[in-house]
Protein backbone atom coordinates (compact mmCIF):
# COMPACT_ATOMS: atom_id res chain seq x y z
CA UNK A 1 0.00 0.00 0.00
CA UNK A 2 1.20 3.52 -0.83
CA UNK A 3 1.59 5.12 2.61
CA UNK A 4 1.55 8.61 1.10
CA UNK A 5 -1.94 8.01 -0.23
CA UNK A 6 -3.09 6.70 3.15
CA UNK A 7 -1.62 9.74 4.88
CA UNK A 8 -3.33 12.13 2.46
CA UNK A 9 -6.68 10.48 3.03
CA UNK A 10 -6.21 10.57 6.78
CA UNK A 11 -5.15 14.22 6.77
CA UNK A 12 -8.04 15.39 4.61
CA UNK A 13 -10.73 15.23 7.35
CA UNK A 14 -8.42 17.12 9.71
CA UNK A 15 -7.94 19.86 7.12
CA UNK A 16 -11.69 20.07 6.56
CA UNK A 17 -12.30 20.37 10.28
CA UNK A 18 -9.68 23.09 10.67
CA UNK A 19 -11.15 25.08 7.79
CA UNK A 20 -14.78 24.62 8.83
CA UNK A 21 -14.59 27.65 11.13
CA UNK A 22 -12.01 30.14 9.90
CA UNK A 23 -11.25 33.29 11.86
CA UNK A 24 -8.62 36.00 11.94
CA UNK A 25 -9.95 37.31 15.25
CA UNK A 26 -8.84 34.93 17.98
CA UNK A 27 -5.97 32.46 18.31
CA UNK A 28 -6.35 29.81 20.99
CA UNK A 29 -3.74 27.22 21.97
CA UNK A 30 -2.63 25.68 25.28
CA UNK A 31 -1.71 28.61 27.55
CA UNK A 32 -2.19 31.05 24.65
CA UNK A 33 -5.02 33.54 23.95
CA UNK A 34 -4.39 36.20 21.33
CA UNK A 35 -6.88 38.76 20.03
CA UNK A 36 -5.94 39.93 16.53
CA UNK A 37 -2.39 38.85 17.37
CA UNK A 38 -2.15 40.63 20.74
CA UNK A 39 -1.66 38.37 23.80
CA UNK A 40 -4.66 38.84 26.08
CA UNK A 41 -2.38 39.40 29.08
CA UNK A 42 -0.83 42.39 27.30
CA UNK A 43 -4.25 43.90 26.57
CA UNK A 44 -5.52 43.47 30.13
CA UNK A 45 -4.83 46.57 32.18
CA UNK A 46 -3.41 48.47 29.22
CA UNK A 47 -6.17 48.69 26.61
CA UNK A 48 -9.64 50.09 27.37
CA UNK A 49 -12.83 48.19 26.59
CA UNK A 50 -13.84 50.59 23.76
CA UNK A 51 -10.39 50.09 22.22
CA UNK A 52 -10.88 46.31 22.39
CA UNK A 53 -14.30 46.69 20.72
CA UNK A 54 -12.51 48.55 17.93
CA UNK A 55 -9.74 45.94 17.76
CA UNK A 56 -12.17 43.02 17.59
CA UNK A 57 -14.44 44.57 14.95
CA UNK A 58 -11.87 46.45 12.87
CA UNK A 59 -8.70 44.36 13.21
CA UNK A 60 -6.33 47.05 14.51
CA UNK A 61 -6.02 49.09 17.69
CA UNK A 62 -7.33 52.65 17.51
CA UNK A 63 -5.46 55.66 18.75
CA UNK A 64 -6.35 56.73 22.28
CA UNK A 65 -8.24 59.73 20.87
CA UNK A 66 -10.27 57.54 18.51
CA UNK A 67 -11.10 55.18 21.37
CA UNK A 68 -12.37 58.10 23.47
CA UNK A 69 -14.80 59.12 20.73
CA UNK A 70 -16.06 55.55 20.43
CA UNK A 71 -16.39 55.41 24.21
CA UNK A 72 -18.49 58.59 24.16
CA UNK A 73 -21.20 57.03 21.98
CA UNK A 74 -21.06 53.75 23.89
CA UNK A 75 -21.75 55.67 27.11
CA UNK A 76 -24.42 57.89 25.55
CA UNK A 77 -26.56 55.05 24.23
CA UNK A 78 -26.76 52.80 27.28
CA UNK A 79 -30.27 53.69 28.45
CA UNK A 80 -33.38 55.76 27.85
CA UNK A 81 -35.65 54.70 30.68
CA UNK A 82 -37.91 51.70 31.34
CA UNK A 83 -40.52 52.80 28.80
CA UNK A 84 -38.14 52.18 25.89
CA UNK A 85 -39.39 48.89 24.36
CA UNK A 86 -36.10 47.00 24.64
CA UNK A 87 -35.86 47.89 28.31
CA UNK A 88 -39.51 47.31 29.26
CA UNK A 89 -39.50 43.96 27.44
CA UNK A 90 -36.41 42.89 29.38
CA UNK A 91 -38.16 43.87 32.62
CA UNK A 92 -41.35 42.01 31.67
CA UNK A 93 -39.31 38.93 30.77
CA UNK A 94 -37.60 39.08 34.16
CA UNK A 95 -41.00 38.68 35.85
CA UNK A 96 -41.80 35.55 33.83
CA UNK A 97 -39.47 33.15 35.60
CA UNK A 98 -36.62 33.25 33.07
CA UNK A 99 -32.97 33.84 33.85
CA UNK A 100 -31.07 37.09 33.43
CA UNK A 101 -29.59 35.91 30.14
CA UNK A 102 -33.07 35.26 28.73
CA UNK A 103 -34.33 38.65 29.89
CA UNK A 104 -31.36 40.40 28.27
CA UNK A 105 -31.81 38.43 25.05
CA UNK A 106 -35.51 39.33 24.98
CA UNK A 107 -34.64 43.04 25.11
CA UNK A 108 -31.87 42.80 22.52
CA UNK A 109 -34.10 40.86 20.13
CA UNK A 110 -36.43 43.85 19.59
CA UNK A 111 -33.62 46.20 18.52
CA UNK A 112 -34.65 46.19 14.88
CA UNK A 113 -35.25 48.63 12.05
CA UNK A 114 -37.74 50.79 13.99
CA UNK A 115 -36.39 50.58 17.55
CA UNK A 116 -32.61 50.48 17.34
CA UNK A 117 -32.00 50.84 13.62
CA UNK A 118 -32.02 54.63 13.21
CA UNK A 119 -28.28 54.95 13.72
CA UNK A 120 -27.44 52.54 10.92
CA UNK A 121 -30.03 54.17 8.67
CA UNK A 122 -28.62 57.62 9.39
CA UNK A 123 -25.12 56.37 8.60
CA UNK A 124 -26.35 55.14 5.22
CA UNK A 125 -28.09 58.46 4.55
CA UNK A 126 -25.09 60.63 5.47
CA UNK A 127 -22.65 58.36 3.65
CA UNK A 128 -24.80 58.66 0.54
CA UNK A 129 -24.53 62.45 0.68
CA UNK A 130 -20.77 62.20 1.13
CA UNK A 131 -20.55 59.96 -1.92
CA UNK A 132 -22.61 62.44 -3.96
CA UNK A 133 -20.20 65.19 -2.96
CA UNK A 134 -17.39 63.29 -4.67
CA UNK A 135 -18.83 64.60 -7.92
CA UNK A 136 -18.02 68.20 -6.85
CA UNK A 137 -21.60 68.98 -5.89
CA UNK A 138 -22.08 71.91 -3.55
CA UNK A 139 -22.90 70.80 0.01
CA UNK A 140 -26.29 72.42 0.61
CA UNK A 141 -27.79 71.51 -2.81
CA UNK A 142 -26.57 67.92 -2.35
CA UNK A 143 -28.20 67.79 1.08
CA UNK A 144 -31.46 69.21 -0.24
CA UNK A 145 -31.55 66.70 -3.09
CA UNK A 146 -30.76 63.78 -0.79
CA UNK A 147 -33.49 64.79 1.65
CA UNK A 148 -36.09 65.16 -1.08
CA UNK A 149 -35.22 61.76 -2.55
CA UNK A 150 -35.16 60.08 0.87
CA UNK A 151 -38.52 61.52 1.94
CA UNK A 152 -40.10 60.63 -1.40
CA UNK A 153 -39.12 56.99 -0.92
CA UNK A 154 -39.46 56.57 2.85
CA UNK A 155 -41.64 59.36 4.20
CA UNK A 156 -41.14 62.53 6.20
CA UNK A 157 -39.13 61.05 9.06
CA UNK A 158 -35.34 61.33 8.69
CA UNK A 159 -33.52 58.87 10.98
CA UNK A 160 -31.14 60.54 13.37
CA UNK A 161 -32.88 63.92 13.46
CA UNK A 162 -35.53 65.09 15.92
CA UNK A 163 -36.75 63.34 19.04
CA UNK A 164 -40.23 62.55 20.27
CA UNK A 165 -39.27 63.44 23.85
CA UNK A 166 -36.36 65.91 23.72
CA UNK A 167 -36.52 69.21 21.86
CA UNK A 168 -32.72 69.22 22.08
CA UNK A 169 -31.03 65.89 22.84
CA UNK A 170 -28.44 66.64 25.57
CA UNK A 171 -26.39 63.65 24.47
CA UNK A 172 -26.03 65.05 20.98
CA UNK A 173 -25.00 68.46 22.30
CA UNK A 174 -22.20 67.00 24.44
CA UNK A 175 -20.88 64.69 21.72
CA UNK A 176 -21.04 67.55 19.22
CA UNK A 177 -18.56 69.46 21.40
CA UNK A 178 -16.29 66.41 21.51
CA UNK A 179 -16.44 66.21 17.72
CA UNK A 180 -15.48 69.87 17.38
CA UNK A 181 -12.47 69.26 19.62
CA UNK A 182 -11.53 66.14 17.64
CA UNK A 183 -11.60 68.14 14.40
CA UNK A 184 -9.32 70.77 15.91
CA UNK A 185 -6.92 68.06 17.09
CA UNK A 186 -6.89 66.34 13.69
CA UNK A 187 -8.42 63.12 15.04
CA UNK A 188 -11.21 63.19 12.41
CA UNK A 189 -11.68 65.03 9.13
CA UNK A 190 -14.98 66.67 10.05
CA UNK A 191 -16.49 65.93 6.62
CA UNK A 192 -19.45 64.01 8.03
CA UNK A 193 -19.92 66.58 10.79
CA UNK A 194 -20.33 69.29 8.15
CA UNK A 195 -22.83 67.19 6.19
CA UNK A 196 -24.94 66.44 9.27
CA UNK A 197 -25.00 70.09 10.30
CA UNK A 198 -26.00 71.04 6.77
CA UNK A 199 -29.01 68.73 7.21
CA UNK A 200 -29.87 70.59 10.42
CA UNK A 201 -29.61 73.92 8.54
CA UNK A 202 -31.95 72.60 5.87
CA UNK A 203 -34.62 71.99 8.51
CA UNK A 204 -33.97 75.38 10.12
CA UNK A 205 -34.35 77.13 6.75
CA UNK A 206 -37.63 75.22 6.32
CA UNK A 207 -38.91 76.59 9.63
CA UNK A 208 -38.54 73.32 11.53
CA UNK A 209 -36.44 72.67 14.62
CA UNK A 210 -35.11 69.17 13.96
CA UNK A 211 -31.63 68.86 15.49
CA UNK A 212 -29.60 65.68 15.59
CA UNK A 213 -30.57 63.16 18.24
CA UNK A 214 -28.38 60.46 19.81
CA UNK A 215 -28.77 58.21 16.75
CA UNK A 216 -27.72 61.01 14.43
CA UNK A 217 -24.68 62.12 16.40
CA UNK A 218 -23.64 58.49 16.90
CA UNK A 219 -23.89 57.98 13.14
CA UNK A 220 -21.62 60.99 12.63
CA UNK A 221 -19.03 59.70 15.11
CA UNK A 222 -18.95 56.19 13.67
CA UNK A 223 -18.68 57.39 10.07
CA UNK A 224 -15.92 59.82 11.01
CA UNK A 225 -14.11 56.89 12.64
CA UNK A 226 -14.52 54.71 9.56
CA UNK A 227 -17.14 52.22 10.76
CA UNK A 228 -19.41 50.77 8.03
CA UNK A 229 -23.18 51.36 8.53
CA UNK A 230 -24.18 47.73 9.33
CA UNK A 231 -21.63 47.64 12.13
CA UNK A 232 -23.20 50.83 13.50
CA UNK A 233 -26.21 48.84 14.69
CA UNK A 234 -23.92 46.33 16.35
CA UNK A 235 -22.15 49.10 18.25
CA UNK A 236 -25.50 50.49 19.43
CA UNK A 237 -26.61 47.04 20.59
CA UNK A 238 -23.39 46.69 22.61
CA UNK A 239 -24.18 50.02 24.26
CA UNK A 240 -27.88 49.46 24.92
CA UNK A 241 -27.20 45.95 26.27
CA UNK A 242 -25.73 47.60 29.36
CA UNK A 243 -29.03 49.33 30.10
CA UNK A 244 -31.00 46.20 29.25
CA UNK A 245 -28.90 44.20 31.71
CA UNK A 246 -29.31 46.84 34.43
CA UNK A 247 -33.10 47.04 34.04
CA UNK A 248 -33.50 43.26 33.92
CA UNK A 249 -31.40 42.95 37.05
CA UNK A 250 -33.27 45.71 38.87
CA UNK A 251 -36.60 44.08 38.04
CA UNK A 252 -35.27 40.75 39.27
CA UNK A 253 -34.42 42.40 42.60
CA UNK A 254 -37.82 44.12 42.80
CA UNK A 255 -39.66 40.86 42.16
CA UNK A 256 -43.12 40.71 40.62
CA UNK A 257 -44.86 38.02 38.61
CA UNK A 258 -45.89 38.22 34.98
CA UNK A 259 -45.94 41.99 34.74
CA UNK A 260 -47.51 43.16 31.51
CA UNK A 261 -46.98 46.49 29.75
CA UNK A 262 -49.60 48.24 31.93
CA UNK A 263 -51.15 47.57 35.37
CA UNK A 264 -53.89 44.93 35.29
CA UNK A 265 -56.64 47.35 36.25
CA UNK A 266 -55.91 49.54 33.23
CA UNK A 267 -57.26 46.90 30.88
CA UNK A 268 -57.31 47.31 27.10
CA UNK A 269 -59.79 48.16 24.36
CA UNK A 270 -61.50 45.18 22.71
CA UNK A 271 -62.54 45.82 19.10
CA UNK A 272 -63.79 42.38 18.04
CA UNK A 273 -67.35 41.17 17.50
CA UNK A 274 -69.83 41.08 20.42
CA UNK A 275 -70.75 37.84 22.18
CA UNK A 276 -71.83 35.19 19.66
CA UNK A 277 -73.62 31.85 19.82
CA UNK A 278 -72.05 28.69 18.37
CA UNK A 279 -74.15 27.32 15.45
CA UNK A 280 -76.33 24.39 16.44
CA UNK A 281 -74.66 21.92 14.07
CA UNK A 282 -71.50 22.18 16.19
CA UNK A 283 -73.22 21.49 19.50
CA UNK A 284 -73.42 17.97 20.91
Amino acid sequence: MNMNVVRDVEDEPVDKMAMWWRSSITEIAPDVIRLRGYPIQDLIGNITFPAVVWLMTRGELPTAAQARLLEAVLVAGVDHGPLAPSLSIARMAATCGVGLNNAIASGVNVLGDVHGGAGEQCMEFLAGIEQALDTDSALQPAVSQALLEFQKKRGRYIPGFGHRFHRVDPRAVRIGKLLDAAIQEGVISGDIVRIARAVERYFEDSGRNVPMNIDGITAVVLLELGFPPPLGRGIFILSRSVGICAHAWEQTQQGGRIKGPVPKDCGFKYEGPPKRVIPGEWLA
